[in-house]
């Protein structure tokens, strides 16, 4: 995978957003693959083996989660 520069976050989350309501640079979330409460705007995006671009959690390449795997915080705390 290689990863892409973003220059405009808030504008290609907008634009690339799989789900409801788009989250804020600022919000914080727990990536369920790595553990860890993450600010969405950190994430990162990378283009797979068949040319989609997908919106990874900042600790990425090692966490393969991606915006799928981001829950609101308080689920780490019911844990």
């Amino acid at each position: 995978m290689k990863e892409v520069t973003i220059n405009d976050k808030q504008k290609y989350l907008d634009e690339n957003y799989p789900f409801g309501e788009v989250p804020k640079l600022t919000d914080e979330k727990c990536c369920i693959h790595c553990g860890n409460t993450i600010t969405v705007g950190d994430y990162k995006v990378f283009i797979d083996d068949l040319d989609s671009e997908l919106i990874f959690c900042p600790n990425a390449p090692e966490c393969d989660g991606t915006v799928i795997d981001w829950l609101p915080v308080d689920y780490q705390k019911s844990r």
